[in-house]
């Protein structure tokens, strides 16, 4: 389903079900009590702006006794082909998140990624895929991003290992283009980004990649992801020891203003080794 369908298929998902609430006579407070979510989620809905997770449109069919409607559309909508299956969930609760804190070893992570990185990177791991599967991937990624833009965006934290810095996904001139992105959300203070030196040695998390997330109505999550699979952690416990992971990574990491002279002295470098070339 292409973006624009996409989206107007969960603009008419919020339009019924703003009819149907109003029609069975509920404010928009007293459906989120009876669904466990606020009323500003149940607006926020109604207007697409944010997705439900499929349980709180059960819940909603629950308590509209609307037949399934809305289990029925959501299932649909989120049956999204530019994920893969193990990632779609998280892709999904990252829409509801209010904070986003991540660590990346290898590869910038896809919230922060350029179109012509994030091309190079699924080119990289998809080498003989068709130009409409590679499209559809970036055109997720890229969709993704957007959140990072809107005016409810979540506050986003990233902690990037220097490896990230360094290893030249699309060659010097894509690079240099994605570091300077970077350097610019930090500048404008849309994201905290820090970066994790070589000088710093081992570090809390070096078995793969780590993603917490908060929200305002349901517990924390956590989700670490290796070669194709990814868990979503909900065990209070392990999230509670995940959270002290990133804690001692923060610890670790470079200042965010040192983090940034890096970042900008990275992607000068990658410039002048494009323009020798």
């Amino acid at each position: 389903m292409a973006n624009g369908s996409r989206q107007a298929a969960w603009e008419f998902f919020g339009a019924e079900l703003k009819r149907r609430r109003e029609d069975a006579g509920f404010t928009q407070v007293e459906l989120g009590t009876r669904v466990f979510v606020s009323g500003g989620y149940i607006g926020q809905f109604e207007q697409a702006i944010r997705k439900p997770q499929l349980d709180v449109a059960q819940r909603i069919d629950e308590a509209l006794q609307s037949d399934g409607i809305f289990e029925r559309l959501c299932r649909k909508l989120i049956d999204d082909r530019r994920y893969a299956d193990y990632f779609a969930k998280a892709a999904e609760l990252e829409t509801l998140a209010i904070s986003i804190c991540e660590f990346a070893h290898a590869l910038v992570p896809g919230l922060l990624q350029t179109p012509a990185y994030a091309r190079a990177v699924t080119l990289a791991m998809n080498p003989f895929a068709s130009d409409e599967f590679i499209d559809e991937k970036v055109s997720g990624r890229m969709e993704r991003g957007r959140i990072l833009a809107d005016a409810t965006r979540p506050e986003y934290w990233a902690i990037l290992h220097e490896n990230v810095l360094r290893i030249p996904v699309g060659g010097e001139t894509v690079m240099a283009e994605q570091l300077e992105h970077i350097a610019t959300l930090a500048r404008e203070r849309a994201v905290a980004v820090q970066v994790l030196p070589y000088t710093a040695g081992g570090y809390a998390v070096m078995t793969g990649d780590l993603r917490l997330m908060e929200f305002e109505d349901a517990p924390p999550t956590a989700y670490t992801e290796a070669v194709y699979s990814g868990t979503l952690l909900d065990d209070p416990a392990v999230v509670k020891r995940a959270q002290s992971a990133y804690d001692l990574l923060r610890t670790d990491a470079l200042p965010r203003e040192a983090s940034r002279v890096l970042i900008e002295s990275a992607a000068e470098d990658f410039r002048q080794c494009a323009s020798t070339t």
